[in-house]
């Protein structure tokens, strides 16, 4: 894998379910509205971040970002331990299968379904009942290229309030 490689890119948007509307490359909207599906760790709430920025290829299920002010293509991000205030979770990894570069619209299209599938299971109440959103971070082309395939959904509260504490089983 080139060490300049970007690794994804993170998609937010306030928009609806029905309505999600991709736009150019690289571009993030403010929140978007889906939650994946994946197993996440027993220890999710013991991930322990340092506050340095973290390669973006290391984020795994169960760490806690304070990436609220990322856009566009992302290297790495700041990962904290969720006992400390932060701006989102990571709560499913999902992998699109291989293949040529299947297109953005065609990954946000499995990463609103996928991520939306693997919410309730993690946050133990229905997405549409719960005061969080969600949001991923996706393959680039470039990235692609050099073998990324993995869709990282990402918990995170819609107002823009820190959370503290990990969202799995919160049931809210």
């Amino acid at each position: 894998m080139a060490a300049s490689a970007l690794r994804r890119l993170l998609l937010g948007g306030t928009v609806a379910l029905a309505a999600l509307a991709l736009t150019g490359c690289g571009i993030v909207q403010d929140a978007i509205e889906q939650a994946t599906g994946g197993s996440s760790p027993d220890t999710a709430s013991e991930v322990s971040g340092t506050g340095e920025d973290t390669d973006i290829f290391a984020i795994a299920v169960g760490d806690c970002l304070n990436d609220g002010d990322s856009s566009g293509e992302v290297q790495s991000a700041p990962t904290v331990a969720c006992s400390e205030p932060h701006d989102s979770e990571a709560y499913a990894s999902v992998m699109v299968a291989d293949g040529d570069f299947p297109g953005e619209e065609a990954i946000a299209a499995q990463a609103e379904n996928d991520c939306y599938a693997g919410f309730a299971p993690f946050v133990g109440i229905a997405y549409e009942e719960s005061a969080y959103a969600f949001t991923w971070y996706y393959p680039t082309e470039l990235s692609w290229a050099d073998g990324d395939r993995e869709i990282l959904c990402m918990l995170y509260d819609p107002a823009f309030e820190p959370i503290t504490g990990s969202l799995q089983g919160a049931a809210r």
